[in-house]
């Protein structure tokens, strides 16, 4: 038999078991199965007497020469492994790309493949029950399986592992033959919108040419199938879509899907100023858009196109993390009626990892946002790399296989074939809420952009599309031999949108700056920007005493009906022991946080890495009942709560974890929105998300974002990779107003630096450095005055000195304190004071100014720092604190961050601080 039969697949005894509990119960049996076993057994009266369950297991084994299996019976089989051969692999031989011949494929689907002939095809096979239809010859199976299988669109999902998905899909595909069936007027509204998009292109190129516009010549057709899509699902109830894309066809969906006025496009292109001085913008096929839209029936749609920059993929995450936070704020019992849409070129979807997290995060309950349309662009090209170059996978969507997504590959020249493929993802996206994948097969017209030679690269490829038509006229040429429109009809659509556009650009001459409007400003009415000055103000940050009380009381005790381990029993009433005895520690005072702002109405959601206990297990946000793992939040049993509390432990991620972190601070600026780094170094492999987005996102697209970053940071001699948080990377990073960047040391000011990023009328970036071994020093606790009485403290002085007797002034940060701290008490120097720099971005220059003069004999600064000379704060503080001409006391430069001996790291450490004592020792 055919290695490529799926009856080869399984054991023989597999189909003796399925016919025997067909005979016993049809009803159980799977649709396709249950249809072919009655042909079976029709084909069995004419075969020689015997019993049923050994001839198919005989047969299913390959035994040709079975006397009990009538040639009839044989053929049977071969037809419906022909037809399953047409289900796994019809789309290796489809007619989807519309300028190259397609790799070749072996074997074929040629009938002589399967055991069959051209004398077979007028034979009426009982398999055709299996495909949902009558007996029917095999000249009208094969037709039909051509048409569902191997026209414009080619679609895997036979890998899908779910019968009634496969159903499903099967019953969908089988509707009209898996060909489009379109009303006139649909056909004509398609036209007008692929017009738009060919005309949009064709106006840019002539009237700013050279200039780079990421055109969307070569795959036009996905304007049409955008605008049903949105249309069609609007009528499925979805209020909002939130999409994401990389550069290419950008500007065309900004103007004719997003409405975006075509005056401010053509204003980016004059490269006018902006009408805000603090905010430097992007360029213009970077910027997002949110827009209302109103359906053709008369429903409201909330659109959004996110912002990004050129790393390609990485918008993926952030529109993943913006839909979530509008259905958990919006619909949180309907995720269908939030659309998330992602637009991928095929270069990057297949070589960009962050894709393959985005798509494991697809089903999580931290992460899941009730199924993605992805659709790709696929030029064939990528930049000057050819396909064969850019991936080992047959196809670039091969990723989708890891969650068993559906994969439609589309021509795109044959946009009708589009549209119909992105109605059949809509459906199943809202019927299974999974991911399912688009891979629109089209071509790139110019290079990379439109200053780029592509003969330079691929000179014959380029001849063919050179010569290639544009969808439209494809199309248009269609609808006039269909008797649908006429030439005089296509002239106008065409010179109608020219003229609209002319009449646009010679308006947006007329305007002197470029106004951006800030993307989803509607979830940000009541917030205001502001510059470093007002980021430095004090806010208050206190809370009612014995509203506190009950927060502790509820935090710190376990419900009485459940069973713990013992640890965590101690663990969660030590709190109340430390909270009554006014010591609390980092862990309690963090929790609290939480609890007042819960009580305040505001939302939190902790996300990354094994939070729900926290990594140095201080936190148990979530305990397990010891018999049944039950998950207990205490958090969410405050009797006052008005937020809702959310704690994620995520997948081992960083990169599209924080990416969609990011995402959802962006769409929820009442969550407290946290992502955690299980070590402060792991957020190197979230790089990208921190440089082009989370630090500058204010001043590119003019976006808000409150996200919050917890990098344990400390030299506890854990080697390289556990003791720096790459301090010096943030703070290369800050200028401006654009983050806060803070290192606390004790638990009443992480208390409030929390408190305080929700409760100002602005929102900015925070990146707290924070600690492994603070969690549990004895030293490290703060009094429960302090938490409901105070506020966050940018500097903290040394008031357990003499201020007049001071002669060296130490400033540092962080956990090295509390090491100075131990040595200076060891040594009896009371003539050295400690300053804490709690928040190093933006730095309190007013403040430390204050207490500089408060030690009128100090002739020795100094600023200590536990990391090597070129890592940590002491570059940016050499750049900005030029108060007093002061001493470095660390180590020297190093390549790793710490020594991997535990012994010899002890020893530069001791060195560091010996350093503050001693100028003789300063390097």
């Amino acid at each position: 038999m055919d290695r490529f039969s799926f009856l080869n697949a399984a054991h023989t005894q597999f189909f003796a078991d399925l016919y025997e509990q067909y005979t016993v119960n049809p009803d159980t049996v799977e649709p396709s199965w249950r249809a072919f076993f009655q042909g079976f057994d029709f084909g069995l009266e004419s075969a020689s007497d015997g019993n049923a369950i050994n001839q198919l297991a005989d047969f299913s084994a390959g035994n040709q020469d079975c006397s009990l299996v009538s040639d009839k019976l044989q053929k049977e089989f071969n037809v419906l492994k022909l037809i399953d051969a047409y289900r796994t692999r019809g789309h290796l031989f489809t007619k989807t790309n519309p300028v190259r011949e397609r790799r070749v494929y072996a074997p074929t689907l040629a009938l002589e493949n399967f055991g069959l002939a051209s004398s077979d095809l007028d034979t009426v096979f009982d398999a055709a029950k299996v495909l949902g239809h009558e007996p029917k010859p095999l000249r009208e199976i094969v037709k039909h399986l051509e048409n569902v299988y191997c026209q414009s669109i080619g679609i895997e999902y036979m890998y899908i592992r779910k019968p009634e998905v496969i159903e499903w899909i099967q019953r969908r595909l089988n509707i009209n033959d898996n060909l489009p069936n379109f009303s006139g007027d649909q056909k004509k509204h398609i036209l007008n919108k692929l017009n738009e998009a060919v005309s949009f292109e064709n106006f840019l190129h002539t009237k700013y040419v050279g200039q780079k516009r990421f055109s969307l010549e070569g795959g036009e057709s996905i304007i049409p199938a955008l605008d049903a899509l949105i249309e069609a699902a609007a009528e499925k109830g979805v209020e909002q879509f939130v999409m994401g894309m990389a550069h290419r066809g950008r500007l065309n969906i900004l103007a004719n899907i997003f409405g975006k006025p075509t005056q401010d496009i053509f204003s980016e292109f004059d490269g006018k100023d902006y009408d805000k001085e603090y905010f430097d913008g992007d360029v213009k096929y970077h910027l997002g858009l949110t827009a209302d839209r109103k359906t053709k029936s008369g429903k409201n749609i909330n659109i959004n196109l996110a912002p990004n920059p050129s790393h390609l993929e990485t918008v993926g995450a952030v529109i993943e993390g913006i839909t979530r936070a509008k259905q958990d704020k919006y619909f949180p019992n309907d995720f269908s009626k939030v659309l998330p849409i992602a637009v991928h070129g095929d270069a990057a979807v297949a070589g960009q990892g962050i894709v393959y997290e985005i798509v494991q995060m697809s089903q999580l309950d931290g992460y899941k946002t009730g199924g993605t349309i992805h659709l790709v662009i696929n030029n064939q090209v990528g930049f000057t790399t050819n396909y064969l170059d850019a991936r080992s996978s047959i196809y670039c969507t091969d990723v989708a296989k890891v969650t068993l997504s559906p994969v439609l590959h589309v021509n795109a020249d044959d946009t009708e074939a589009v549209v119909h493929a992105m109605l059949f993802a809509l459906d199943f996206r809202m019927t299974f809420g999974r991911d399912v994948f688009i891979d629109l097969l089209g071509y790139r017209k110019y290079g990379h952009n439109e200053g780029d030679e592509p003969r330079f690269t691929q000179p014959v490829l380029y001849k063919i599309i050179a010569k290639h038509r544009n969808p439209r006229d494809i199309y248009a040429e269609k609808l006039i031999v269909d008797g649908i429109v006429d030439q005089t009809y296509v002239n106008k659509i065409e010179s109608d949108y020219k003229a609209k556009l002319d009449q646009n650009l010679e308006a947006s001459r007329k305007k002197e700056l470029t106004i951006i409007t800030p993307f989803m400003q509607n979830e940000w009415e009541g917030f205001e920007q502001v510059s470093d000055d007002e980021m430095l103000k004090k806010v208050k940050t206190t809370f009612d005493k014995k509203k506190l009380d009950v927060i502790a009381e509820s935090i710190s005790t376990l419900p009485s009906d459940k069973k713990f381990i013992n640890k965590i029993s101690k663990i969660v009433t030590d709190r109340k022991t430390m909270y009554d005895n006014d010591t609390i520690d980092w862990g309690t005072a963090e929790t609290l946080a939480y609890g007042t702002l819960l009580t305040e109405g505001y939302d939190v959601r902790i996300s990354g890495q094994d939070v729900e206990r926290g990594t140095f297990s201080h936190r148990h946000a979530v305990v397990k009942v010891e018999d049944s793992e039950e998950e207990v939040i205490l958090l969410n049993g405050l009797k006052d709560k008005k937020g809702k509390f959310s704690v994620f432990n995520s997948f081992l991620s960083e990169y599209g974890v924080l990416g969609f972190d990011y995402g959802y601070a962006l769409a929820n600026p009442n969550a407290l929105t946290i992502w955690e780094a299980q070590f402060g170094d792991f957020s190197n492999g979230a790089q990208i998300m921190i440089d082009q987005y989370i630090s500058c996102g204010e001043d590119k697209w003019n976006n808000q974002n409150g996200i919050v970053m917890l990098l344990p940071h400390g030299y506890e001699g854990q080697g390289a990779e556990h003791s720096s948080a790459r301090m010096e990377r943030y703070l290369q990073l800050c200028a401006r107003h654009n983050m806060y960047v803070a290192d606390c040391t004790t638990p009443a000011n992480f208390f409030h630096l929390l408190r305080r990023q929700m409760k100002t009328k602005f929102r900015k970036p925070l990146v707290v450095f924070s600690p492994k071994s603070l969690l549990r020093h004895p030293l490290c606790v703060s009094t429960k005055e302090e938490l409901y009485n105070g506020s966050f403290q940018e500097t903290i002085d040394d008031n357990s000195v003499d201020k007049k007797k001071v002669k060296t002034l130490v400033f540092c940060t962080g956990k090295f304190y509390y090491d100075i701290l131990a040595e200076r008490e060891n040594l009896g120097r009371n003539d050295v004071a400690l300053v804490r720099i709690e928040q190093l971005f933006p730095l309190p220059i007013e403040q430390l100014k204050e207490i500089i003069a408060k030690y009128p004999n100090a002739d020795d600064y100094v600023w200590a720092q536990e990391e090597p000379k070129n890592m940590g704060a002491y570059s940016f503080m050499l750049m900005n604190f030029d108060l007093v001409k002061w001493r470095l006391a660390s180590l020297k430069a190093y390549a790793a961050p710490a020594a991997g001996s535990h012994t010899r790291d002890r020893r530069r450490h001791a060195d560091a601080i010996r350093m503050v004592f001693d100028k003789n020792l300063f390097r």
